[in-house]
């Protein structure tokens, strides 16, 4: 046993589970920064890099390397990588214009209503096509999944490219947080449906889906309103004390609070992370920044540089290759990861705005990533006449997805944001010289 690792609270078994815990941040880090490094090598962003290494090292036991199978299972490392996500997001707010997220309000319902709609009608249509045997509740699950959006990927992709600050990608992540409120509405009335089917009971209520309707729409609208009332008064509370680090550590109890209301009312974590960093301005902290203190962002960034790429590797490495190796659930994956690209390339039709790059919108939309992870499992838990709703092939097909959609997008957005550019250039150019001969 290490002897540095003597500390552990709990004794030699404790002391163990730290090293083991220790060895995993190693291995995570050390194959995040070579695979992001190699990729951006190559010209795509860091973030594809950190989940094909992930994808690496989740996969080595089929070689008989089975040393980091513990990193899959690890409860520690899991909710060390949602604590990077959840930063990444609180980040991301931050670095946000609250006034000019709420210009493109109109688009980004739009285009969060229509990669909702588009995915769903698809995911059913395809299911339905290609699974005749499978039951009407299946072809409700697989539409249902296909709505979820993870704005994670995207919003790393654009800090990585630089386009944090477009329209565009304000537009993106106003929709993925829409999304992930219709979304999970979808998949609530979804469930409660089958659930009753299953039962014998009657159907979910109207009133329990406009329940879940205003639990999210009041955590929305209660977050950027009363936070932004109460976020100068705890600001001005820490300023008064004389502990150190008061800055960082009230904005994070800002951000994680946001993150556990989000979950108490059934919504993702990262919305009321993003939320938090929303209602955050550099005004509430001037007391701070007059003592000579760094800004919030400033601050928060180690911490993201840290455990970001924690979650990335992380979400890498529970993807099974050998989901890959049947023929008829390749050909099913193929056919339902085309309808979701499709579904949320769509809509960027939804973006009202001119001279936008529409595309780039209905890419940053694709990636399902934790979100649909999160959709898939809750099928695996479903029960109907009580028999498993979501059989292990139809399972099979919808990892597959999430892995597909979420490993396309950082290439996509790439290529589609290295286009718009050089088409911008390329009219400037045409301007100027309309200009010249004028």
């Amino acid at each position: 046993m290490c002897p540095t690792l003597a500390f552990a609270a709990s004794g030699e078994t404790g002391a163990t589970d730290v090293a083991q815990i220790l060895l995993a941040l190693v291995i995570l880090l050390v194959a995040a920064k070579l695979g992001g490094s190699l990729v951006v090598r190559a010209g795509q962003p860091a973030v594809l890099g950190e989940l094909v290494f992930g994808i690496i090292i989740g996969n080595l036991h089929l070689l008989g390397i089975n040393s980091f199978e513990f990193i899959k299972t690890d409860d520690t490392v899991r909710i060390l990588s949602e604590i990077g996500v959840t930063l990444l997001l609180f980040q991301v707010g931050l670095e946000s214009d609250l006034g000019k997220l709420m210009q493109v309000g109109t688009s980004s319902l739009v285009v969060a209503t229509i990669g909702v709609v588009c995915p769903f009608g698809l995911g059913f249509l395809v299911s339905s096509v290609f699974m005749p045997q499978e039951s009407v509740y299946v072809h409700l699950f697989v539409g249902a999944t296909l709505c979820a959006t993870s704005v994670g990927v995207t919003a790393r992709v654009l800090m990585d490219l630089g386009w944090l600050k477009t329209t565009e990608a304000r537009i993106i992540l106003g929709a993925a947080v829409v999304d992930d409120v219709q979304g999970l509405i979808i998949l609530a009335v979804v469930s409660g449906v089958i659930q009753a089917a299953s039962t014998g009971g009657k159907a979910l209520s109207t009133w329990a889906i406009v329940l879940i309707i205003l639990k999210a729409l009041l955590f929305l609208s209660g977050a950027l309103i009363i936070g932004r009332w109460i976020a100068p008064k705890v600001f001005h509370i820490a300023s008064r004390l004389s502990a150190s680090d008061l800055l960082l550590t009230t904005a994070l109890a800002i951000c994680f609070s946001f993150a556990y209301l989000a979950a108490c009312i059934g919504l993702a974590p990262i919305v009321g992370a993003f939320a938090a960093g929303l209602i955050l301005d550099e005004v509430h902290w001037r007391t701070f920044r007059e003592r000579g203190e760094h800004s919030v962002e400033e601050l928060v960034k180690p911490l993201t540089a840290f455990l970001v790429p924690v979650f990335f590797v992380v979400m890498g490495s529970r993807v099974e290759i050998r989901s890959f190796a049947h023929v008829e659930v390749l050909g099913l994956a193929a056919v339902v990861t085309l309808a979701a690209i499709l579904g949320k390339l769509a809509c960027g039709i939804g973006a009202l705005e001119k001279g936008l790059d529409r595309l780039s919108i209905g890419i940053g939309m694709v990636p399902r990533a934790e979100v649909g992870l999160i959709f898939a499992s809750i099928g695996t838990r479903l029960r109907l006449y009580g028999e498993p709703l979501v059989s292990e092939s139809t399972f099979s097909v919808m990892i597959i997805m999430v892995i597909l959609t979420t490993l396309v997008t950082p290439v996509g957005l790439k290529w589609s944001i290295a286009r718009a550019a050089r088409k911008k250039t390329k009219s400037g150019e045409v301007s100027h010289r309309e200009g010249n001969t004028h």
